[in-house]
């Protein structure tokens, strides 16, 4: 019986984009994925407390083997693409302050005007 399930769109982007290269249904990339994924989990070379190690900085990314660092790397990836809190409330202060926030696509610096 099929089940439906919630994935984030940043994922759902991936899975499309995938899926188009691959020429598969969306369902389809998503099973494939899955099944990747148990077998990288149950291979012998593959041990995710060490990856959460390595992302925490207890252990250096380097003494990962190629499946913990490829899963490292997305990780990573997710975790650096988004904004700390602190992050957030320092480009928050920026905006306040009209000071500037960014950079558009010519490489200019953006600015939001002060808020009053």
């Amino acid at each position: 019986m099929a089940q439906s399930i919630k994935l984030a769109d940043d994922i759902m982007t991936s899975v499309r984009r995938e899926a188009e290269l691959q020429s598969r249904s969306l369902a389809g990339q998503v099973a494939h994925w899955v099944k990747i994924a148990r077998a990288v989990e149950r291979s012998g070379t593959f041990d995710y407390r060490r990856i959460e190690d390595a992302l925490e900085a207890r252990l250096s990314p380097d003494e990962l083997t190629g499946d913990e660092q490829d899963v490292w790397f997305a990780e990573f990836g997710d975790a650096t693409a988004k904004p700390s809190d602190g992050e957030a409330d320092f480009f928050a202060e920026r905006r306040r302050l009209g000071h500037g926030v960014g950079m558009n696509d010519q490489g200019d610096l953006v600015r939001q005007p002060p808020k009053t």
